[in-house]
């Protein structure tokens, strides 16, 4: 032997059946997966994409008010000389036309410089309203149209969020159960194969055995250690992974609250009333349809760019001196102005055009995502229905299996004790038994899992977030 060999121990260690003991106070994957749904951030990403979206229905909405703009502004004017504008001859003679001959004494005429007073503080106090009359019935009416349909389109991914969190959050859970049931199934395993051990040396004691046999068995305990730790740190990630989908605290302790081992009630339903359930139910098709819709209304409103844009429009001025005012004097003074126009520019259809076509390509694409999501869900139904109906007949072939297989191993120990069967015979009993207890706990975790990605399938788990 080499100098490091350590013979293996055949003591048995005690059976952890406590990881999989039920409490009734324990943890469920019904209340797994509401909390799973609280904290995703996928499902506050998704919420706050909703609070956007709503944003934006209400700047559509304020676009139906006429624009109202005020300005406030003072100008101080830098002072020169003003040019003359010209003479006019002034007179002192009383109003009326004007006889030389008949002048009364001391009348006189001069010339008077023309000039006008320059104001160097301007202020000035001005409203305006303008009313886009046709931008109400091509382009507004659209774009707040398109809005609502894109912050539809945002709740029905907010809920599906909420929903496929939960479903992940259930299906962490089982998978958390199967880890802890794994340890269980190991270190089963790890007795059968120490017992092995043990049997194997006392055959060698009396002759039955070789040292082969006894190596061989040593290293069957080995493996089974290698396999135990293994499961040992795979229900370790488990319960982190549980943790996370719950963003529980590592100082909460988890103890099961369902039963691996009770019956699951029969799956009702055939594949073409599921399927017609799950396109009815999944708001998945529901917010693409909302995004198509949305789009068809950029379109419209898009194709507003063809035509000229009439608006009305009125001024009110209250300035010191007022612009409109001639000749300025320095004193407040109130105008207003009311009036109509249209715009239209010859570039604007060559850009409409553009805009229009990556519009409409737009409504396609969603159209065809649309056609892609329905077929994928007829799949999806289809194979989690297929996977519900093979892991409920899974649970019980894999009892029988278990069953045959404790007795097949019984027995090969039995005749590897008296002589009468070899190692392998046993090795080969024992590896069958592992992977029958195996089978069992896989196929009432697939049994659970696969209900669950059915109901998400169905779109069964969109129930709960879904508000009236």
């Amino acid at each position: 032997m080499p100098p490091d060999y350590v013979p293996a121990s055949t003591a048995p260690i005690p059976v952890p059946t406590e990881l999989m003991q039920v409490s009734p106070s324990g943890l469920t994957s019904e209340q797994v997966g509401p909390r799973a749904a609280q904290t995703s951030y996928s499902a506050k990403a998704a919420q706050e994409n909703l609070r956007g979206a709503a944003a934006r229905v209400d700047a559509a909405w304020a676009q139906f008010l006429p624009r109202l703009t005020g300005t406030a502004r003072y100008t101080r004017l830098s002072g020169y000389t003003v040019p003359s504008a010209g003479t006019i001859v002034a007179t002192n003679a009383p109003p009326g036309p004007i006889n030389p001959l008949a002048l009364p004494p001391m009348t006189g005429f001069q010339a008077v410089a023309l000039a006008f007073p320059i104001v160097l503080d301007n202020w000035l106090l001005q409203a305006n309203i303008t009313v886009p009359i046709s931008d109400y019935f091509l382009r507004i009416n659209q774009n707040y149209t398109a809005a609502g349909h894109s912050a539809d389109a945002y709740r029905f991914d907010m809920i599906v969020q909420r929903a496929t969190a939960a479903s992940n959050g259930k299906i962490a859970y089982y998978t958390w159960l199967q880890a802890r049931g794994a340890i269980i199934v190991a270190v089963q395993t790890l007795n059968d194969q120490r017992t092995h051990l043990k049997d194997a040396q006392n055959q060698f004691t009396v002759g039955n055995a070789s040292r082969a046999d006894v190596l061989r068995a040593e290293t069957q305990v080995a493996s089974a250690e290698l396999a135990l730790e293994r499961a040992r740190n795979l229900a370790d990630l488990s319960e982190k992974q549980l943790r996370i989908a719950m963003h529980a605290s590592d100082s909460e302790v988890f103890v099961p609250g369902e039963n691996l081992d009770s019956p699951l009630p029969p799956f009702v339903g055939n594949v073409k009333q599921l399927t017609l359930e799950a396109i009815a139910s999944r708001y998945e098709l529901r917010s693409i349809e909302a995004n198509v819709a949305s789009a068809r209304e950029t379109v419209n409103a898009t194709k507003a760019g063809y035509y000229p844009q009439v608006s009305a429009f009125a001024d009110a001025i209250e300035g010191n001196p007022n612009p409109r005012r001639f000749p300025a004097t320095q004193d407040w003074f109130g105008t207003w102005d009311v009036g109509a126009q249209i715009i239209w520019s010859p570039n604007d259809t060559y850009t409409t055009k553009s805009q229009l076509a990556d519009a409409e390509s737009r409504v396609s694409a969603l159209e065809a995502q649309r056609g892609v999501t329905r077929d994928g869900i007829e799949v999806e139904v289809v194979q989690m229905y297929q996977a519900v109906k093979e892991a409920d007949f899974s649970i019980e072939t894999s009892k029988r299996e278990l069953a045959s297989a404790i007795e097949a191993a019984r027995v090969a120990r039995e005749l590897f004790n008296n002589g009468r069967a070899t190692a392998t015979t046993l090795t080969d009993a024992e590896t069958d038994l592992t992977r029958a207890r195996l089978d069992l706990l896989n196929a009432q975790v697939a049994a659970r899992t696969a209900r669950v990605r059915l109901d998400h399938a169905l779109g069964r788990d969109l129930r709960p977030f879904v508000t009236p």
